[in-house]
């Protein structure tokens, strides 16, 4: 196990260290890879030194970590529900930022990602918070499925509540819908600096979390037997989620299917162990955002599309594969 995780991290390490360049040098304004290099360590102030440093590379830096994020987040959230179909949102993280991210609009007129970094953060916390608080009161034979139901209440109550309030003024539909697609655009380091610390911390419980989750896999009354706290595991688990996938959404708004692929991709490359799972996840995850952010930018040269919707496209056929393929081992 522990030769095949390491042939993973170096595979994804030499992976990923191919996407930074190219998230570096391609774009509406190609910059050569000397150019790189040049403004990277010796700047002179010419136009690609500026959109090298002051564009690219805090756009890169933050692919890279929301990317992890969500990679992780996604492997906590399939093992805890036992659900390969599962994903961070279903939490109602994501609704939570949203929603909250709509108020600030409407409410007290919010226009740029750094102002609504802060606010989506809230919401992401609220709302699962409040998912947690409804699954400890609903008396259930399934603490998971308790989880599972009461998170896509939440997520389906703030997602109405979301549609209500943007379909009712258009200044706040033009200024939420850059927002809501996922993008990378337009973020500098006033959004990545203070999502970093929550990222740090959020993969430090993945990682901590993930050897009860192992034992969790045996079934609740084995990990017990084994030592394990049940619902400490649980609960380090939904922080771990909260504060990766919060802080993922609230800096690059809501950004889909890396939280279902990536974990799929993790087990192949690495098996069952979750232990190994997280971090060949992380990795994995900032590979695919950086990857769907660079062919955003050339697809539809001189324009540019969001990193959303290109994942939005690449994931949907993997979703229906995945779907698919558990049809027939079921059968």
């Amino acid at each position: 196990m522990r030769r095949r995780g390491a042939r993973a991290v170096l595979l994804l390490a030499g992976a990923l260290a191919c996407c930074v360049l190219a998230g570096l040098a391609v774009g509406s304004q190609p910059v050569a890879l000397p150019d790189v290099w040049s403004a990277l360590t010796a700047p002179t102030g010419s136009p690609a030194d500026v959109v090298v440093r002051e564009l690219r590379v805090p756009r890169t830096l933050l692919g890279l970590a929301v990317g992890a994020a969500l990679g992780m987040a996604g492997v906590l959230a399939q093992g805890h529900t036992r659900n390969p179909m599962a994903d961070p949102g279903l939490l109602g993280v994501g609704a939570g930022a949203s929603c909250a991210v709509v108020l600030a609009i409407q409410l007290l007129g919010v226009r740029s990602p750094a102002g609504y970094l802060w606010f989506a953060f809230a919401g992401a916390l609220l709302a699962a918070a409040a998912v947690a608080a409804l699954a400890q009161a609903v008396r259930s034979a399934s603490p998971v499925l308790a989880l599972v139901l009461c998170g896509a209440v939440v997520t389906a109550f703030l997602s109405a509540v979301t549609s209500a309030l943007v379909l009712a003024d258009a200044t706040t539909l033009d200024a939420f819908r850059f927002w809501s697609v996922g993008s990378l655009a337009g973020r500098r380091t006033e959004v990545l600096l203070p999502v970093l610390p929550a990222i740090a911390a959020g993969a430090v419980l993945a990682l901590a979390n993930a050897p009860g989750l192992n034992a969790l896999a045996l079934g609740e009354d084995a990990a017990r037997a084994l030592g394990q706290r049940v619902w400490l595991t649980r609960a380090t688990g939904l922080a771990a989620i909260t504060l990766l996938t919060g802080a993922a959404t609230a800096a690059c708004g809501t950004v889909g299917f890396v939280g279902l692929v990536v974990p799929h991709l993790a087990r192949d490359l690495v098996g069952a162990d979750v232990r190994w799972q997280v971090p060949v996840a992380g990795l994995a995850g900032g590979v695919l955002l950086l990857a769907a952010d660079v062919v955003g930018r050339v697809a539809v040269r001189p324009g540019e599309l969001q990193v959303g919707i290109v994942l939005a496209l690449l994931g949907a056929p993997f979703f229906v594969a995945v779907a698919r393929r558990r049809r027939l081992v079921a059968a």
